[in-house]
């Protein structure tokens, strides 16, 4: 008989859910907030009270994609942590809720843990060993995976994520938010991208372990930006030279 699990995310500024019918993915539905990009990042409060607004209607479209009810269900998974505090609390209230009135099995589920095992939905195959660079938009960490389960931390940022400085540099060049598809395509500009010499920002750490750090770098784009007697000529190469470090680490 087929195992049906709804999986719930409310880990930031994504209102999503998922039904799963033996591994497959029957149904997804990705609510995008779009209230953060006045503010140029996520705005905490106003997540958890989207998310509230949001989640029963996006659980019931994931549903309905499968051409499934609640009854069907045998378990129901959700994001525990980590992510913004009030965020989480939508989700997992939520789902403990709809678990307990079903009468279903409740799966607290890591959110980095939930990143690791993503590819295998369109992956059956993959399978440990192997080394996982795990990167969004509030945590970069490079994990040894010797088997499912088990888990060797070799080394993660000390600062800022990968994503929060795509974001940041976005705002610092007037791109809006989320920034890391805006500065995608700005860099590509002009046959490839902007001209990577004009600019030469620093590889943090680069050579020290496999420990990441962002925040110098964000200030080094802070510099040129205020250095820049053209921002619209240099956008697009102080985009791609910021990418082309980030990529490097």
């Amino acid at each position: 008989m087929a195992e049906v699990v709804l999986g719930i995310e409310t880990s930031c500024d994504e209102t999503s859910a998922a039904v799963l019918v033996s591994g497959e993915l029957a149904g997804l539905v990705i609510l995008s907030q779009d209230v953060h990009q006045i503010f140029g990042g996520v705005v905490p409060e106003l997540a958890s009270r989207a998310h509230l607004a949001a989640l029963p209607a996006v659980v019931d479209r994931a549903l309905a994609e499968a051409g499934l009810s609640v009854s069907a269900m045998d378990a129901v998974a959700v994001t525990a942590g980590p992510g913004l505090v009030g965020a989480l609390l939508v989700g997992v209230v939520f789902a403990k809720s709809l678990a307990y009135a079903t009468d279903r099995a409740l799966v607290g589920v890591h959110h980095m843990e939930g990143h690791l095992f993503a590819p295998t939905v369109e992956d059956p195959e993959l399978a440990p060993p192997f080394v996982a660079l795990l990167v969004s938009g509030g945590h970069t960490l490079l994990l040894d995976v010797p088997e499912w389960g088990r888990y060797r931390l070799l080394g993660q940022t000390r600062d800022d994520a990968a994503g929060e400085a795509f974001d940041k540099v976005a705002s610092l060049l007037g791109l809006g938010y989320p920034g890391g598809p805006a500065i995608e395509r700005l860099a590509r500009e002009g046959g490839g991208g902007g001209d990577p010499t004009r600019f030469d920002f620093p590889r943090p750490m680069i050579a020290e372990g496999f420990e990441f750090s962002f925040s110098g770098l964000k200030t080094a784009v802070l510099h040129a930006v205020r250095a820049s007697d053209n921002l619209d000529r240099d956008r697009p190469h102080i985009a791609r030279a910021f990418q082309d470090a980030v990529l490097d680490v």
